[in-house]
């Protein structure tokens, strides 16, 4: 037995493919009858548009930010007054540490040691961390399908959905959306149980 399905791919990877790709989640989801989308959005551009996209949908939205300081030391992307709207449009807003591109494993990988540490000291900024690893894989796919899965994760880590849950997620390639994927979400802590069903679009 075989199922046919069908698969968008943009030609380029950018923001201009958001809406669309809102839309091909949304019914995705409502097909398949899960009743969760994640949205990727760190400043909340994303989540903003999926607001409008998703209004009446009876679809719950779980939206997930990087992590505060993910760019600049102490600064989180997502205005506070942007969270407080998405809240009140019903929407959940997850913020916890990046799984595959934050945490000690990418600080030690991201951040260079000074010149004036030992030499022993530069050794471990040479030698990528599991995370990394899984994450550049991912990325040979499209930056989106890295996204996909680790917004997955964070949203378990962060009790926002169970372990276990199918769900359609979304993502982009740095601003907007681009990339939309239905997976069985878990626990960073137990990633080989994250299945990734189904690509529904992507940038080539």
């Amino acid at each position: 037995m075989s199922i046919e399905r069908k698969v968008t791919y943009w030609e380029k990877a950018g923001k201009e493919h958001t809406e669309a790709t809102l839309k091909i989640a949304k019914e995705a989801a409502k097909e398949r009858g899960i009743d969760t989308v994640l949205i990727s959005s760190t400043t909340g551009y994303t989540a903003e548009i999926a607001v409008e996209v998703f209004k009446g949908s009876g679809l719950n939205l779980v939206v997930v930010t990087h992590a505060t300081g993910y760019r600049t030391k102490g600064v989180q992307m997502m205005p506070d007054e942007t969270r407080a709207k998405l809240k009140e449009a019903g929407c959940k807003v997850v913020t916890c540490t990046d799984v595959l591109t934050g945490a000690v494993g990418a600080g030690v990988g991201r951040q260079r040691p000074g010149k004036t540490d030992p030499q022993e000291g530069r050794l471990p900024w040479i030698v990528p961390p599991p995370n990394v690893i899984v994450a550049n894989t991912l990325r040979m796919f499209s930056q989106g399908v890295k996204v996909c899965p680790e917004i997955a994760m964070m949203a378990v880590d962060s009790n926002a959905i169970e372990s276990g849950k199918k769900v359609v997620a979304v993502a982009g390639s740095h601003a907007g959306a681009d990339t939309a994927m239905v997976l069985e979400a878990a626990e960073s802590s137990r990633i080989r149980d994250v299945k990734l069903h189904e690509i529904l679009c992507k940038p080539l």
